[in-house]
């Protein structure tokens, strides 16, 4: 699996603010924000629903993977999209850590991304609860 998957009865803006408050009370946050909705329109001129790609990051975490391999910094940070399955209810699809250890082939890196994969845990379980 690449990816948790979450669906929230909340518009695209409200369930994205949701996510960032839930990831800063995990010690994570969202590094990085791109209107792939905007992006289509500009450069294509052609028109999709909204849809966002969001950077999810824990500085801490970033850190020790740098630290083990500093090209692995292609890897980071774990992404994230997010999109209105129906009106009113957002889907958020995690990048899940797991897949960053199995593409880096790096002890620290794994040990990293074990414990990013316990603070997701937790961020996915207070946004279905």
């Amino acid at each position: 699996m690449y990816a948790h998957t979450v669906d929230l009865p909340l518009p695209l803006d409200q369930a994205i603010e949701k996510l960032k408050a839930t990831l800063m009370e995990a010690k994570m946050g969202v590094v990085s924000e791109v209107d792939v909705q905007a992006i289509m329109k500009a450069k294509l001129d052609h028109d999709i629903p909204p849809y966002r790609l969001l950077g999810v990051c824990a500085a801490g975490i970033a850190k020790r993977v740098l630290e083990a391999d500093m090209n692995a910094g292609a890897l980071l940070p774990c992404g994230c999209c997010a999109y209105e399955v129906s009106p009113g209810v957002t889907r958020l699809c995690l990048q899940d850590p797991g897949t960053i250890a199995t593409l880096a082939g790096n002890e620290a890196i794994s040990a990293a991304m074990t414990d990013a994969q316990s603070h997701l845990a937790g961020v996915l379980a207070k946004l279905r609860g």
